[in-house]
């Protein structure tokens, strides 16, 4: 069965990872990473719209100080994806090649990567704060290309700058069996300067935190309760917005989120797996990939393994499946006045 915590924030972080039409000449893929973007200090001082830091607080009501808190905070990591044509003189960088079947285009990825803050109780926390430290050195990996005759053709060559930074859990009583939790995430990441895009190498993107909770109960900043709202209201959430997530009436989780989520949110049911663009319908994107020329889909498959996954999978949909994208009508919720 599905985790429908994991969906959401796994949703939440490839948001904008790849756009429509998916291919690497589309304006809108040269343009990426544009949600929960926490850059290098260095690069960030001085501006208004990068900042280098994250941060979110939310309420949790507990019965006593024995409640445990866990906090995740997860992001993706620019990976260059360079192309290199085999030589005399060794490897040569190009934008594309073709070995056999296989057309390699120049392109970056991404990597997950996560940062978990031990479990501690809420009794540890309010006598002082939890910080762990993030570091990820720079590296680089080659994937030999090969011709039908073995021969070396060239290579697939992935490199990453290095990260680092911190997330720091810290919390304040608010009032009897009421504890206001903020997670703090910041960019330290050395920065030699250069372009925006270059710094979105050294940026954490998609960034958001995952609270789990044992022994409490987060509060809906949304939709607090009267007697919690004046403290709801005076939480401050900087790059994120906390939603409570998992089944409905479920409480034990928030997601502090970098694009602005209702209260337990959740996947459509008829949806034919992630295209990226939650802010799309999903019928209207299947029709769109479908009418793809050959050419096309072609540059769709080799622009990203991602891409190429949306590709294959909408190619396979049944009539039924397509059928089922056709619309659905869900119950109305209500919300407190």
């Amino acid at each position: 069965m599905t985790d429908p915590v994991r969906a959401i924030a796994d949703a939440v972080l490839y948001e904008g990872y790849l756009l429509w039409p998916y291919r690497r000449s589309a304006t809108k893929n040269q343009r990426r990473w544009t949600f929960g973007g926490v850059y290098p200090r260095a690069h960030s001082e001085g501006r208004a719209d990068d900042p280098w830091t994250m941060r979110a607080e939310c309420l949790l009501e507990a019965p006593d100080d024995a409640a445990e808190v866990d906090v995740r905070v997860r992001f993706l990591h620019v990976v260059a994806r360079g192309v290199a044509r085999a030589g005399a003189a060794g490897l040569e960088p190009v934008d594309e090649l073709t070995v056999g079947d296989a057309r390699h285009l120049a392109f970056d990825e991404a990597v997950e990567r996560e940062v978990s803050v031990p479990v501690r109780t809420l009794r540890a926390l309010l006598g002082s704060s939890e910080r762990v430290a993030l570091a990820v050195p720079a590296g680089r990996d080659e994937e030999h290309l090969r011709d039908p005759d073995g021969a070396l053709a060239g290579a697939v060559v992935r490199t990453w700058e290095p990260l680092e930074g911190s997330v720091e859990v810290a919390a304040q009583r608010v009032d009897a069996g009421v504890v206001r939790i903020a997670v703090a995430v910041a960019n330290t990441s050395p920065w030699p300067g250069g372009e925006r895009e270059d710094a979105l190498r050294r940026t954490f993107c998609s960034t958001h935190a995952v609270l789990r909770t044992s022994g409490g109960a987060f509060v809906s900043l949304t939709d607090a309760p009267e007697a919690l709202r004046a403290a709801a209201s005076a939480c401050h959430n900087e790059g994120c917005w906390p939603v409570l997530v998992g089944e409905p009436g479920d409480r034990g989780t928030m997601l502090a989120s970098p694009i602005i989520l209702e209260d337990h949110p959740r996947i459509a049911p008829e949806s034919p797996g992630d295209l990226f663009d939650g802010g799309e319908i999903d019928q209207l994107l299947v029709l769109n990939i479908l009418s793809l020329t050959d050419a096309e889909k072609a540059e769709m498959r080799d622009t990203d393994p991602r891409a190429r996954e949306i590709l294959e999978r909408t190619e396979a949909l049944t009539p039924e499946q397509l059928m089922r994208l056709h619309g659905a009508v869900r119950e109305f919720g209500m919300v407190r006045r």
